[in-house]
């Protein structure tokens, strides 16, 4: 039994790195043609190392393209700000669904969970129309508040506080703590593992958004940097070595926020799906 439990496990890790591997080599490939010149990419040769390695995709995307730097900080800028919204409204959601009595509660949770079933792209039109109707096309505000607030991380979080202990807020109730002060003070701070999840998730869906800033926002000025990436696809060529570059930057900042937030990861998706 134990030699075939070995044999078992063998495969498993064999599977999984042979996986790990066919997963890696893109990101390689990428991180390699980022250091390529244009000729030496459109060449047809396919090579990890670079043959002429070079900085200067690096230098273009951020000395010679004025704009890119400003497209990276309207992409933080987006995206911190929806991460952190989305944080405090859905849990807030979350712990009224779980934890308030109201009238109305039922009906509530049912529509957010119909609203789960629509696909985000047959909303785009109308959220266009009320944007356009509010005169938020083009702004900040435009790409942010629509964003602000998500029904999958509601759900999610009210999962969490479903399985919160009761005891301990009831244990801050006698201490003398209110509803938001227990709220803000005992319960948000034991929901990190919840939390992380759900930072990871909008952070990454906010920062690697196309479709919205294509359809909201029309000065370069504004652009982020999914929408800015694809200034360097021309008509006639398209500077795949910039394209490269730029998408290094752009992977680098999901990579540190994942690296931060891993050691809650599995746990809040563990926490959230059920006692």
């Amino acid at each position: 039994m134990r030699k075939k439990t070995r044999i078992g496990k063998a495969l498993l890790y064999a599977v999984l790195v042979i996986y790990a591997v066919i997963t890696l080599i893109p990101f390689l490939w990428a991180l390699s043609s980022s250091f390529k010149t244009l000729e030496e990419m459109v060449s047809g040769t396919i090579s990890l190392i670079p043959n002429h390695f070079t900085l200067e995709n690096y230098k273009q995307i951020f000395v010679e393209q004025e704009l890119f730097p400003r497209w990276l900080l309207n992409s933080v800028v987006i995206a911190v700000v929806v991460t952190v919204l989305n944080l405090l409204f859905n849990s807030m959601a979350g712990y009224a669904l779980a934890r308030l009595q109201f009238p109305g509660r039922k009906p509530l949770f049912l529509i957010i969970l119909a609203v789960l079933m629509v696909p985000a792209q047959v909303t785009m039109i109308p959220n266009y129309l009320i944007l356009k109707q509010l005169g938020w096309l083009n702004s900040y505000q435009g790409m942010i508040v629509p964003t602000m607030i998500n029904a999958t991380f509601i759900f999610m979080m009210r999962q969490f506080f479903i399985n919160f202990p009761r005891e301990l807020e009831e244990a801050a109730e006698l201490d003398g703590l209110g509803r938001f002060g227990t709220f803000f003070r005992i319960v948000l701070p034991l929901a990190r593992p919840a939390l992380a999840a759900q930072a990871i998730f909008v952070f990454m869906g906010s920062w690697n958004d196309f479709m919205r800033p294509l359809i909201i926002l029309s000065d370069p000025q504004l652009f982020t940097l999914p929408l800015g990436l694809n200034s360097f696809k021309g008509q006639y060529i398209s500077y795949w070595n910039y394209i490269m570059a730029a998408s290094m930057v752009f992977t680098l900042p999901v990579l540190i926020i994942h690296a931060f937030f891993n050691r809650y990861f599995i746990k809040g998706i563990s926490f959230t799906g059920g006692k």
